[in-house]
């Protein structure tokens, strides 16, 4: 694979419809000239990158060119040009692998155990080239086509890290709050275990729809995870085999140092003999629960995406490619509507029981989940300031390292985070919201334009019906 900086992209590729989007790139597929074959190019918008911004651009393709496994999504061209950098990549068809799950006719413990043995295989790969994803969770497992048994693919390196061997060091506080391993919460050295730790806290999900820590205050939620305070409760583990717990119970294990390897776990019997040892009996009480906990998901990614790519607009910082613009708002507010018409439909999960495994903090055992959950764009977030808010909405990928302060009025450009959407009056551009936190300056709790803030800017942030309470800077 070669690194181009002097030929135009649109000499050796031509580019189609879009596949996807975040708030600051767009991906779309495109076909190699001269042997026609299909790939996805990420197109990101350099021209107003900071000088860290393209260290990272470079750590993320030189990291992604490390990697070649089945299970991964493969980095086979770069391309540099101005204002301009394209990434080609595999072309994955089959979407993510959580929304097939819900669309299969059967699924079982032994399919839980099938996927997590390709994310171990691709987990492990990683490991011995030197590299720590530090962001496994389920917008990055995609399949590699709509065909049945189709390979998972690992995706997204834009927070991978590189160690040497088995080097444990502070490299920074970054991740997905719902994934975050007790090491990185605790500010310690960490290295190659965060990445089981995450792998445990999907193959949780990936058993019964719901995620093993939760709650409403994210500082709750990191005392849970500190303390490895999660359960096994009644009914839906009940009929979960031993030996799945007991493979998650060694992936969630505290201390680093005694957490198991991915070379172990794909040597532990629940994965490797899954054909005698996991259960084969259909679990659709994990489909159900697995379908809102999408549903979730997909609803806070559309808004925060839509937020971020209008702030990108409104305060003259484009960083998507022209194309990736068009229907924001069309395609969001589709995905918002089928969410929403699922999450309306009545939950049918047993209550909270008694039992815990760990009496420090109780993980929640009956209703699904409404936090924990994260939007699909990547969003800059400060751990430390001490303030409290939803788990659901600041579970979106987040690194300290990152935190801007624009210079105008002393808006904080720290979290464009949004939690649950309460109603608010009847006004096009207002709505209350619990757990958003607040720009330093202008922003008013009741959801009123803040003062001296032009209107324009404050209709950008209108989807469906819902806003937010406050304007993006100019």
């Amino acid at each position: 694979m070669a690194t181009t900086t002097c030929t135009r992209f649109t000499d050796e590729y031509q580019l189609y419809e879009e596949l996807g989007k975040g708030a600051f790139s767009v991906v779309r597929r495109c076909v190699k000239l001269c042997t026609g074959q299909e790939y996805a190019a990420k197109i990101i918008n350099t021209k107003k990158l900071s000088a860290r911004d393209h260290q990272k651009l470079e750590r993320e393709a030189r990291i992604c060119r490390l990697l070649k496994h089945p299970n991964i999504v493969r980095l086979h061209d770069s391309i540099s040009e101005e204002g301009f950098h394209y990434l080609i990549f595999d072309l994955v068809t089959g979407g993510e692998l959580f929304e097939d799950i819900v669309a299969r006719e059967y699924y079982s413990e032994a399919d839980a155990s099938h996927c997590i043995q390709q994310i171990l295989e691709a987990v492990l790969h990683c490991h011995q080239m030197g590299v720590v994803h530090r962001d496994l969770k389920p917008e990055n497992l995609l399949l590699a086509s709509k065909c049945k048994n189709a390979a998972v693919k690992l995706a997204d390196f834009g927070l991978a890290i590189e160690v040497q061997g088995e080097q444990q060091a502070w490299f920074g506080f970054a991740g997905t709050p719902g994934y975050l391993s007790p090491e990185v919460l605790r500010k310690e050295a960490y290295g190659k275990p965060v990445d089981i730790w995450a792998c445990g806290v999907i193959l949780y999900i990936l058993l019964v729809g719901y995620p093993p820590f939760w709650d409403e205050d994210q500082h709750k939620l990191y005392q849970q995870i500190k303390a490895g305070a999660y359960d096994f409760p009644s009914p839906e583990w009940d009929t979960v085999t031993p030996e799945a717990k007991n493979l998650i119970n060694q992936m969630l294990t505290i201390n680093p140092a005694k957490r198991i390897t991915a070379q172990e776990a794909l040597k532990h019997p629940w994965v490797c003999q899954r054909s005698t040892v996991a259960s084969m009996m259909h679990r659709q009480e994990t489909v159900e629960c697995l379908k809102k906990f999408n549903a979730r998901r997909k609803l806070k990614g559309a808004i925060l995406t839509t937020m971020l790519v209008s702030r990108n607009f409104s305060v003259g910082r484009q960083t998507t490619a022209p194309a990736a613009v068009s229907g924001v708002a069309g395609t969001t507010a589709g995905i918002v509507e089928q969410a929403k018409s699922l999450l309306n439909k009545k939950a049918d999960v047993k209550p909270q029981t008694n039992s815990t495994r760990n009496s420090i903090v109780t993980s929640p055992k009956g209703n699904i989940p409404s936090a924990a959950l994260e939007p699909q764009t990547t969003v800059i977030h400060n751990p430390i300031d001490g303030i409290k808010e939803s788990s659901d909405s600041s579970n979106t990928t987040i690194e300290d390292e990152d935190v801007k302060v624009d210079p105008v009025a002393g808006w904080s450009h720290k979290p464009y985070i949004i939690t649950t959407l309460l109603p608010g009056p009847r006004k096009p551009s207002c709505a209350y919201t619990r757990g958003l936190r607040m720009p330093r300056k202008g922003a008013h709790p009741t959801g009123r334009r803040p003062q001296g803030r032009p209107r324009t800017h404050w209709r950008n942030y209108i989807l469906s019906g819902l806003g937010t309470p406050w304007d993006p800077p100019e």
